[in-house]
């Protein structure tokens, strides 16, 4: 595994946005007071070919706060490095200056402070404006952009449109391949009818029809482009029937799929592919072990844990790269290619801020006319809120606290479940809630607000599994979510233990009491996988109950102890 020398010595080799001073232009300019277009792009130019990477924007078409998270823990190998580093830790690895407009895109550190100092990030017609501009000083014929999945589902409007608004707004930016996951929450059919229509390849090598145990779409696509050949080999997230619906996808089966992969890479190489690209869904560490296990992958563009890393990490031969979410950031890796090998590569994670950027008019008409039909849905204000809300964390975030106490309230439940979802966006104190803030967090194809009853028993058994989901010490039993959010009751974790043994100390919190194995309690919940779940949509619970309360506090949560040993 790579030490924190060779990681350090990779990162400055590949010309992170921290440069080698401590304060590199980025850096300069927000202490001059500004940021530019000219200083967040800023780059030199190397070999033949530039990769643009974006991922995981969950349909988030306006510029958004996102606030990355406090707590990400690693387990067995991944403990103590990138992406499981936060706040100074983060800093400290990459070099980065405290209240900088990196430490603000890339930590959670003083965060309400700096957003309000350094605006919104994100919004496609900025992304639009970033990959023109490269493509225009770079050259159509040596760029790609590549798009790593999560892209069509986590807005109202994606969902009213069934993707369409996000499979045009694609298609306009100029995308040349992409992968998924959430993509096939719209169902076999829906995503069979996109991707035959779309005019860039749709790439996912490990999905197979589990009759006959054919390809479901195409694995590799092999382009052209600065003189060389560029394979690009697709993996859609394994665990997709797991995380996700299986009634969704009946006839379709995942998996990693390494020696599959392998094939497609020894393929791609027999086809004189100068580099060979792995546009993954699998999540960061998966892509860490994988890139141990398949020989000759070259570059490996991470997705689905939402990590945003403004340095590369190389496992052997073979380049990572993680570029975030919701369209913080624009990835850049520029590659000397040729005779069938990577001679050199040059880094830069681009962090798209919202007020630095300008627009681009095409996409930005785009958009206003994709968002048209439903500006007075979406501006509708619920509430407002005091306390910063936002999702992402291993154990706790206020916006899913905030959805687990209405569905405690407005289903007269005791105990509330909710997932541990990463995508939906970040409100800062005083923000109205309006209901496109709302849909960010919640906007799905299978919403129902459940009521029913558990044992004692079924919740811990709950708790254990998705636990065991997170922090199993392999990579390849991981699903690369979050914890499942709990109002109600609390509970101890031990993420260093084994399966079964990590969850202790369950409490009714309303009572001060154990909570009893055998005795069954009013649960609500949403987002279950099964098939015919009933209940209101969660939108409509949690805007009641935003409506109700008009103004929203969310105290610290502070009933899960954790442990990590």
């Amino acid at each position: 595994m790579i030490s924190r020398r060779e990681f350090l010595q990779a990162a400055a080799a590949a010309s992170t946005i921290a440069g080698a001073s401590g304060l590199g232009p980025l850096g300069r300019a927000a202490a001059q007071q500004r940021l530019s277009q000219a200083a967040l792009t800023a780059f030199e130019p190397l070999g033949n070919v530039t990769l643009l990477h974006v991922t995981d924007i969950h349909a988030q078409l306006m510029p958004l706060h996102f606030r990355e998270p406090s707590v990400n823990l690693g387990v067995g190998e991944a403990n103590g490095r990138p992406p499981h580093l936060t706040e100074a830790a983060f800093r400290a690895w990459f070099k980065i200056p405290a209240g900088s407009p990196e430490a603000f895109a890339l930590t959670s550190e003083d965060f309400v402070a700096l957003a309000r100092q350094y605006g919104r990030m994100g919004g496609m017609d900025r992304v639009a404006a970033v990959v023109k501009q490269i493509r225009a000083e770079r050259g159509a014929d040596r760029t790609l952009l590549l798009d790593g999945g999560d892209t069509w589902q986590g807005s109202w409007t994606a969902l009213q449109t069934k993707a369409q608004d996000m499979v045009e707004v694609m298609t306009a930016l100029g995308t040349d391949a992409m992968t998924s996951h959430w993509e096939f929450t719209y169902g076999e059919e829906r995503v069979k009818e996109i991707v035959d229509a779309l005019p860039f390849a749709f790439l996912a090598q490990n999905v197979r029809d589990n009759e006959w145990q054919e390809k479901v779409f195409e694995g590799t696509k092999i382009f052209e482009k600065g003189g060389a050949k560029i394979a690009v080999i697709g993996q859609a997230f394994p665990r997709t029937p797991i995380a996700n619906p299986r009634w969704m996808i009946p006839k379709w089966e995942f998996g990693i799929r390494d020696d599959d992969l392998q094939k497609e890479v020894d393929a791609a190489r027999a086809a004189g592919a100068d580099a060979v690209i792995v546009l993954s869904h699998n999540g960061y560490d998966v892509d860490v072990k994988m890139a141990g296990r398949v020989r000759g992958i070259d570059v490996i563009l991470a997705a689905h844990t939402h990590d945003a890393m403004p340095g590369v990490m190389k496992v052997g031969d073979t380049i990572l790269v993680a570029s975030g979410s919701h369209g913080k950031f624009v990835s850049r890796l520029d590659l000397d290619c040729g005779g069938g090998k990577v001679r050199g590569y040059r880094y830069k994670l681009i962090p798209i801020f919202a007020d630095a950027i300008a627009p681009d008019p095409e996409m930005a008409a785009l958009v206003a006319r994709i968002r048209a039909p439903y500006g007075e849905v979406l501006g509708r204000e619920l509430g407002r809120t005091e306390s910063l809300l936002y999702r992402r964390g291993n154990f706790n975030g206020t916006f899913d606290d905030l959805i687990a106490q209405a569905m405690l309230a407005e289903r007269d439940a005791e105990i509330a479940l909710s997932p541990g979802f990463r995508w939906g966006g970040t409100l800062v104190p005083g923000d109205a809630i309006t209901f496109e803030a709302l849909a960010n967090a919640t906007a799905m194809t299978y919403p129902a607000c459940y009521r029913t009853e558990m044992t004692g028993e079924m919740l811990k058994t709950i708790l254990e599994d998705v636990a065991d989901n997170i922090f199993h010490p392999d990579p390849y039993f991981q699903g690369g979510g979050d914890m499942v959010r709990v109002a109600g009751m609390g509970y101890r974790i031990d993420v260093g233990r084994p399966m079964g043994s990590r969850i202790s100390e369950l409490t009714h919190l309303k009572s001060g009491q154990p909570i009893e194995p055998s005795r069954k309690y009013v649960v609500a919940g949403w987002a279950s996988v099964n098939q015919g779940t009933e209940g209101p949509p969660i939108w409509d619970v949690v805007g009641r109950h935003i409506e109700r309360e008009r103004t929203i506090r969310v105290e610290p949560n502070r009933s899960v102890k954790v442990v990590a040993s």
